[in-house]
């Protein structure tokens, strides 16, 4: 998502926790005291569940160990964590579950607690509230007598819970209560009409009675379900003979509650955030420092890296930092320049790019984002034949089950092994480009770095194309979207010796020596070198058209100077042709081209050319038509894009008659009067990514670390870090600081920066709280 312009304030809600175990579930004693049973958690909001952890088997106290984080897209009252035990031949059953209300979320903040389950009641599981308006008029009856009817009308209700994901169907019953009878008149309502339900009292019963709504979801096919009630005494009608309020739906019978069971206890670690996201104007200083990182130098000495530094929690701050560069296309020289000075510090190549580093974790979440429908691609198809098969594939004897046949098991899990890696080695070509340029600067990095070995230029890429990327996916692919949700144990144990495999094929120091699943792929793992290099070298559809192309070299404008040519393009090179088929006239290696820009129609007085810009001379070709010379550029620019020597400036005009036409310069090596265009990769254009807010993370980080980052500046200016002294003080010596003076700079214009946002907010805030203002 583009940065927005407007003026309005939005405030955007976020849930992170970990559902870390539960212990002593079921009740403690008596006759209902279970055996050990499989549970699994889910985490709802309100009645709607939005997540739900692994199953574990057979053990009241489970170690369900699962994080999670999601946007919360909508207003809610509670969230509630469910414990379910798993049924086999019916549906599941609730043990118990943790509400906590909104309100209390932030008291809960970043800490692990033990919660207490309370008991799941169906007609206690209510939320939402019910617009009401009472009037007691005097009405005549028949007979002549004077009574009081009561009116009770339903305007509107809201809040209410989702049933099954939708939307509900509610209908109300409205009962006027007495203590010896009830007088019942049910009615269904719609939100777009006021329906009316009637009652005649008498005046002496008036402060004996009150009127119960229910409200009810209208199912189909199966009883319909209690949403909640309310009541509400006609005594109130006594000073007013007309009433209009809203009434919180609370459980059945009023929250009359049994005696509490000991059902067993959940840990949880919460986190709500809600973030206050300013309009986007407000951002740009702090945008824009982050926007420099990668061309800062030392890159230790960035706004980005610095964040990461004086953070609490690393991890935080890697994600808004990654999705506001990667939106900017600012991503790959950033890794690049933080994974360089990873290298420097590392002293074996067998040990890479293996530890949690600002490095690692920003292209973690890099490929997290950008290769989402890549893992779709690519591991999908088979992932849903593993879940869906049945078939065993347990091969550690100790935990074999009775009947299973070791040797048939280890069958399976080579054929499903085999798949899913030739899955994987059968797939660069629809590997994201952004991801094909990090992986291309690793590897040339890593050959720089350590030149005696021939491999590590692919180690460098299996630590994450298959250690951190494809193994994680096949563990886990419900958190990649790539199964709904948890597979079952079985499944589970399946998919975690399918990866294990797939991690010791990746590995390149373990290919000799790997032995799990039988000789026949070994074979297989020389692909490993064709998914490395296709990975490096950007994959793109063959190009091939006819076209005009301008002799190279020829200094006067003449129709003679055009030829008709055929235009082919590759990863690896650029060449014309005299007709289809033929052998190339020229060969242009695509590490070559320094640019392809647009050319002026006024420079051969011809439309739709475009130029190929080399060491020597440019080469001009006309296209057929507008959409076909954009077709040319984007292609010739995605292949080039990562060419070291692309240039930053052009002429959009031709070297005739001595001068260029578009800027008169006289000098033929002058450089370019205009700025280059950038290559904006069509995967990052797709993303939706929020700028405003990941910026309005990084100043909530900033301002949270702001004792760190007191302390880097105290640092910087520190004479014993500044004059290299050998002994530095420990409170510093957690910090790199490479360049003092240059991170003393930055850490100052973060400062600046961060002042200025609170201002801000301040008074975005005062003006919220200006009556009339919302």
């Amino acid at each position: 998502m583009a940065e927005e312009d407007d003026a309005r304030i939005r405030v955007l809600q976020s849930l992170r926790g970990k559902i870390c175990e539960a212990k002593h579930l079921g009740p403690s004693s008596g006759p209902t005291r279970p055996r050990d049973f499989s549970t699994f958690c889910t985490v709802n909001l309100d009645q709607e569940e939005v997540l739900r952890t692994q199953v574990c088997e057979k053990t009241l106290s489970p170690l369900y160990g699962e994080d999670f984080y999601f946007e919360i897209p909508r207003p809610f009252q509670c969230l509630s964590f469910y414990v379910y035990a798993k049924g086999v031949f019916q549906r599941d059953l609730p043990v118990g579950k943790v509400a906590i209300r909104k309100e209390d979320l932030s008291k809960l903040s970043g800490k692990e607690n033990w919660f207490t389950l309370q008991s799941v009641d169906p007609n206690s599981e209510v939320q939402g509230k019910v617009h009401l308006e009472m009037k007691l008029n005097e009405l005549i009856t028949e007979n002549g007598s004077v009574c009081q009817q009561l009116s009770v009308r339903i305007i509107a209700c809201q809040g209410l819970p989702l049933i099954s994901g939708q939307n509900c169907d509610p209908y109300a019953t409205v009962m006027l209560v007495a203590i010896t009878e009830i007088h019942k008149k049910t009615f269904n309502f719609l939100y777009s009409y006021m329906k009316r339900a009637h009652f005649q009292v008498e005046e002496e019963d008036i402060e004996k009675l009150e009127i119960k709504v229910d409200l009810w979801n209208n199912e189909t096919m199966a009883p319909d379900v209690f949403l909640g009630e309310t009541r509400v005494s006609l005594k109130i009608l006594r000073n007013d003979h007309v009433h209009k309020a809203w009434y919180l739906l609370q459980p059945k019978g009023n929250g009359n509650k049994p005696k509490p069971e000991d059902l067993g206890s959940l840990r949880l670690n919460i986190t709500y955030t809600e973030d206050i996201v300013l309009p986007s104007a407000c951002y740009h200083c702090l945008r824009a420092l982050v926007l420099q990182s990668p061309d800062v130098k030392p890159i230790s000495a960035s706004a980005a890296h610095i964040l990461a530094e004086v953070c609490k929690e690393q991890y935080e701050a890697v994600l808004p930092v990654v999705k506001l560069l990667l939106h900017h296309n600012r991503l790959v020289p950033f890794v690049s320049s933080i994974a360089e000075l990873e290298l420097e510090q590392t002293q074996e190549a067998n040990t890479i790019f293996r530890g949690n580093s600002l490095a690692t974790r920003c292209i973690d979440d890099m490929m997290k984002i950008v290769g989402r429908s890549y893992l779709a691609v690519t591991l999908k198809p088979v992932l849903d034949e593993i879940c869906e098969s049945n078939k065993t594939c347990e091969i550690d004897p100790v935990k074999l089950k009775d009947g299973d046949n070791k040797e048939i098991n280890k069958e399976n899990l080579q054929c499903f092994v085999q798949k899913v890696f030739s899955s994987i080695t059968q797939s660069s070509a629809s590997c994201p480009p952004l991801m094909c340029d990090v992986f291309r600067s690793l590897r040339q990095m890593a050959s720089r770095r350590f030149p005696a070995d021939p491999h590590v230029q692919y180690s460098a890429v299996s630590s994450f194309v298959f250690l951190r990327f494809f193994a994680v996916a096949v563990l886990s692919p419900h958190t990649f979207q790539l199964r709904p949700h948890h597979p079952d144990p079985e499944v589970t144990r399946t998919l975690t010796l399918i990866s294990k495999t797939i991690q010791t094929l990746g590995s390149w120091g373990s290919l000799s020596k790997n032995k799990l699943v039988g000789s026949t792929l070994l074979t297989e793992c020389f692909a490993f070198d064709i998914i490395t290099r296709a990975c490096i070298s950007t994959v793109v559809k063959k190009k091939k058209n006819e076209v005009q192309k301008r002799a190279q070299g020829r200094k006067r404008i003449g129709k003679r100077n055009f030829k008709k040519r055929w235009l082919r393009v590759t990863t690896q090179e650029l060449s014309y042709h005299k007709q289809k088929g033929k052998e190339p006239l020229c060969v242009i290696p695509v590490k070559d081209i320094l640019g392809v820009e647009k050319l002026e129609e006024s420079a051969f007085k011809r439309k739709n050319m475009f130029q190929v810009i080399q060491s020597e001379k440019p080469l001009y070709v006309q296209a057929g038509n507008c959409v076909e010379v954009c077709e040319w550029i984007e292609v010739l620019s995605q292949v080039s894009r990562c060419n070291p020597g692309r240039l930053s400036v052009f002429h959009p005009s031709a070297f005739l008659m001595g001068a260029w036409q578009c800027c008169k310069a006289q000098n033929e090596g002058q450089p370019g009067c205009r700025p280059c265009s950038t290559a904006t990769l069509a995967n990052i254009q797709q993303l939706d990514i929020d700028c405003d807010r990941e910026t309005e993370k990084i100043f909530t980080l900033f301002s949270s670390s702001h004792s760190n980052l007191q302390k880097m500046e105290d640092a910087c200016a520190s004479l014993s870090v500044y004059l290299g002294q050998q002994k530095e003080q420990e409170e510093y010596s957690a910090f790199t600081i490479q360049d003092p003076m240059e991170t003393f700079q930055t850490v100052q214009q973060i400062q600046t920066a961060l002042e200025e946002l609170q201002g801000h907010h301040a008074a975005h805030g005062a003006a919220a709280d200006e009556p009339g203002t919302m």
